[in-house]
């Protein structure tokens, strides 16, 4: 869970909006292990651009630190589980805890992974 107290310390300035969302998110039950939670997230291709917090595998190299900025791999499904928004990559499950102002919303309505399947010409 994200310690507000360290919040200065992360690489990237959060707002009074982005940590309470995160924590909101984070007390939320959820239906599988969740890899962490993203803010300021934009979607470009069937990936998330976005801010990371608490994440499971925090890296040899620190990359997935508290506050650095991360790129998913490619976005298999979404689904809203309570308020928010899981995504599901190859290997992670990642919250949506906030989106990035004027474009992130717009942007993930365009992912690929909330259109149907186009069935197989066989």
């Amino acid at each position: 869970m994200l310690n507000t107290t360290d919040a200065g310390r992360h690489g990237r300035h959060l707002t009074d909006f982005q940590l309470k969302r995160i924590i909101c998110a984070q007390k939320q039950p959820y239906d599988s292990p969740i890899t962490g939670y993203l803010c300021d997230a934009l979607f470009v291709g069937n990936t998330c651009i976005a801010i990371v917090f608490d994440h499971s595998r925090k890296g040899p190299r620190e990359q997935f630190q508290d506050g650095h900025i991360i790129r998913t791999s490619h976005i298999l499904s979404v689904h809203k589980e309570g308020r928010f928004w899981v995504l599901t990559t190859l290997n992670s499950l990642y919250i949506v805890a906030s989106f990035k102002r004027q474009m992130g919303r717009s942007t993930f309505k365009e992912l690929d992974a909330f259109r149907p399947l186009k069935a197989c010409a066989g």
